[in-house]
């Protein structure tokens, strides 16, 4: 007899990536802790376990909080198999972070084979909004283009944190359960 739990479909592993020092333990640590932490150390890969209830069903996420990328760490493999979506993340005081964006993303495709994958942009610290570098419109146009959900958050004041993962969820059950087509009634 297998419970609810075991339901391999409801199952969702989660990599979350970008530059180094983005935000995105404090990010992580938010959402599976409710908590801030003011000072990390750079992180070591970790794995948080969160059910996630969306539209009505239990999922059980991994999330991994991925060691920071930069363009000599190239995205290892082991972040492209057996992900379901992905969080990438920059800090929208730091333009570099964001231009890493489409980098990380384009590498997760030549990994996955994939032409879209699940995804998320997410402008972290935008509680820092005197040291902005990088527009909301601007960030808005490189989600539209990857074909992502696109948010912007601040772990510190725990804005939008949760919905970087309901996006997400989103986003993958529409890879996953794309839209029938719609049916064409012709009357004669």
């Amino acid at each position: 007899m297998m419970h609810a739990g075991a339901d391999p479909l409801k199952k969702r592993r989660i990599a979350v990536l970008g530059s180094r020092s983005v935000g995105k333990s404090s990010l992580v640590f938010q959402y599976t802790e409710n908590n801030f932490v003011e000072a990390y150390y750079p992180t070591i890969e970790a794995t948080y376990t969160k059910n996630i209830k969306y539209n009505g069903v239990e999922y059980d996420c991994d999330i991994i909080d991925t060691a920071g990328q930069d363009e000599f760490s190239i995205l290892n493999s082991k972040h492209a198999v057996g992900i379901h979506g992905y969080v990438l993340v920059y800090n929208v005081a730091n333009r570099n972070s964001f231009e890493m964006i489409q980098i990380v993303h384009d590498k997760i495709l030549d990994y996955s084979g994939e032409t879209t994958v699940p995804c998320v942009v997410v402008g972290q610290k935008c509680d820092l909004a005197d040291q902005r570098q990088v527009q909301q419109a601007e960030a808005q146009k490189l989600a539209a283009n990857i074909h992502s959900a696109f948010v912007e958050t601040s772990a510190r004041t725990n804005t939008n944190v949760g919905k970087v993962f309901e996006l997400l969820l989103a986003e993958i059950e529409k890879s996953t359960n794309p839209a029938p087509e719609p049916k064409q009634c012709v009357i004669m």
